[in-house]
C-alpha cells in the first residue's frame, strides 16, 4: 500500500488521491470475457459499463497491487491487452504526484510516460524529477485518432507542474478529454460511490480478488494483507540519476 500524503488541498480530486485504470476497446471483450480474464488474475477493483466504445476497469483506490503477481493496474492492464487487437491504456495516478500513462497496440507495449520518476516508491534520492516519455504524446494521439493535438499533448507531458498548486488528476482529465476517452476516471480516487460524472456505483461489477459477492469478500480477506505490504514494479526502470544527466541524455 502506498504511504499517506499529508495534504488536504483539492484540485481535481483531494489531493494525496493513487488511484489507477485500464482503459479498454469494448467491442474486443465481452463483459463476461473481460470478467473472466480479471478473475484469472484474482484482480482486485471493478468494472464499469461499456460507453463509447470503451470499458474502464479500475483499481482497487490507493492500492499498488491489485492482482496476483504483484501486480498493479499498469501490469493488469499489459494482460488484458494481449487479448485485444486495438489500443489499450493505463493510468495511474501516485497521490496527485506522479502521473504514468503506458500504451499498447495489438498487444505490444507501444508509448509509456511517467510524469516524476523520483515519486516511485522505493527511488533512491538522486533519481531526476523530470519527465520521461513525453515524445509518446504523439503516439498516444495517434492511436485514439487525434493527430492534431499531438502538439498540445506533448506541452502538456512534457510540463514539469508546480506540486503545491497544481496536481496530477487535473493533467490527467486534461489528458483523457484531449484523446476522447473517459476523464471521470479523475474522481476514482475517492471510490466508485463519489463519481458524479461517472456510472452509477449500482452499474459496476466490484471483483475482490477475482470473484464478485460473499466469495470474493472472503478471499479478499486473506489476500489483501499480503498485497497491503508489496509495491508493483516501477513505471520507468533504472530511471535518470546523478549530477549533469537529464532525461533526454538517459534515453540515448
Amino acid at each position: 500500500m502506498y504511504p499517506a500524503s499529508s495534504s488536504d488541498s483539492e484540485v481535481g480530486g483531494p489531493s494525496g488521491h493513487t488511484y489507477g485504470a485500464a482503459i479498454v476497446p469494448a467491442d474486443e471483450l465481452t463483459a463476461d470475457e473481460l470478467q473472466g480474464v480479471l478473475s484469472e488474475i484474482r484482480f482486485s477493483g471493478w468494472i464499469a459499463p461499456a460507453e463509447d466504445g470503451w470499458c474502464v476497469v479500475l483499481g482497487d483506490p490507493g492500492g499498488g497491487v491489485v492482482a496476483d503477481g504483484r501486480r498493479g493496474i499498469i501490469e493488469v492492464a499489459e494482460v488484458i491487452a494481449a487479448r485485444v487487437t486495438g489500443p489499450v491504456l493505463a493510468v495511474r495516478v501516485l497521490h496527485d504526484r506522479q502521473l504514468a500513462l503506458v500504451a499498447w497496440h495489438e498487444g505490444e507495449e507501444v508509448a509509456r510516460y511517467c510524469s516524476d520518476p523520483s515519486r516511485e516508491p522505493g527511488a533512491r534520492k538522486d533519481v531526476l524529477s523530470e519527465p520521461i516519455g513525453a515524445e509518446s504524446a504523439a503516439v498516444f494521439a495517434e492511436l485514439w485518432k487525434r493527430p492534431d493535438d499531438a502538439e498540445k499533448l506533448t506541452e502538456l507531458l512534457e510540463d514539469e507542474i508546480d506540486p503545491d498548486s497544481v496536481y496530477e488528476s487535473e493533467r490527467v482529465g486534461k489528458t483523457l478529454r484531449m484523446l476522447g476517452l473517459p476523464a471521470w476516471i479523475v474522481a476514482a480516487g475517492a471510490g466508485p460511490r463519489s463519481m458524479p460524472t461517472g456510472p452509477k456505483a449500482s452499474e459496476l461489477v466490484h471483483l475482490r480478488a477475482g470473484l464478485p459477492g460473499v466469495a470474493g469478500r472472503s478471499r479478499d480477506a486473506l489476500v489483501r494483507p499480503i498485497r497491503r505490504r508489496q509495491i508493483p514494479p516501477p513505471v520507468i526502470e533504472d530511471p535518470p540519476s546523478g549530477s549533469g544527466m537529464d532525461a533526454e541524455s538517459w534515453m540515448f
